[in-house]
């Protein structure tokens, strides 16, 4: 019998990474569903995957540590299965002027967003290099590639994550290990955003926000790529964003 598929997201939040655990849920993979705390929001996440036929679990874990990261991915391992697809999604942004960021505050969003990251990527090679395959994504933004005003920790720990990715796939793609990075340029469509800024972004047009599930449609398809056309980044915004 067959291995289960199974597709680790961590940051199941109620944007992109409920978006990404339904889209792998519905291709038949057995979804582990990760956040820092084991709420009501992702419960109801894994129920709404129930509902319609798909199997979602959550789990619970600060991926700054790296025995929970560990951890993580010996429970998954033993409890789901073997790993095909492992996202990294947390959310780790913020805006400050440069003299009123703290040495803890620089510190806590390198860790969210990059730090973080290395462990979940190399717990993720470790187990996938001996199959000899497996696809590895995390999810960047417009700061992965510039910084701005205001985003000096965000946007460095952003340029880390990127380069942690590019020097994970350089390394892994030989093994059968696909690593990519999506940057997500533009605000993504979520009750948050919605509440602080949309009345901002719908003077702008239909469409001005990123939806979830078209984000999620494109890692499936980063995912479902053949080896022989393998992607590395891949850039995502609304159509009436400015680049």
């Amino acid at each position: 019998m067959a291995d289960p598929k199974v597709a680790l997201v961590v940051g199941a939040g109620p944007g992109l990474g409920g978006a990404l655990c339904r889209r792998f849920a519905h291709e038949g993979y057995g979804v582990a569903a990760v956040r820092r705390r084991h709420g009501a929001e992702l419960q109801a996440l894994c129920r709404e995957i129930a509902d319609v036929g798909g199997s979602a679990r959550g789990f619970e874990a600060d991926v700054r540590g790296e025995d929970a990261v560990v951890g993580l991915f010996d429970q998954v391992e033993s409890e789901l299965g073997p790993l095909e697809v492992v996202v990294f999604n947390p959310g780790a942004n913020i805006n400050l002027p440069i003299r009123e960021t703290s040495v803890r505050k620089f510190t806590k969003v390198w860790e969210m967003a990059c730090f973080a990251g290395f462990l979940v990527g190399r717990e993720a090679a470790r187990r996938m290099a001996p199959r000899g395959r497996g696809t590895i994504l995390f999810t960047g933004a417009t700061a992965s590639l510039r910084g701005g005003r205001g985003y000096a920790a965000f946007a460095s720990a952003k340029h880390g994550l990127r380069a942690v990715a590019q020097s994970m796939a350089r390394e892994l793609a030989p093994e059968g290990i696909h690593v990519a990075h999506v940057v997500i340029d533009g605000a993504i469509d979520t009750p948050w955003i919605r509440e602080n800024f949309g009345a901002a972004l719908a003077a702008r047009g239909p469409d001005a926000m990123l939806a979830p599930d078209a984000i999620a449609e494109t890692y499936w398809a980063i995912h479902a790529q053949a080896r022989s056309a393998w992607s590395f980044e891949v850039d995502l915004r609304p159509w009436v964003e400015s680049w």
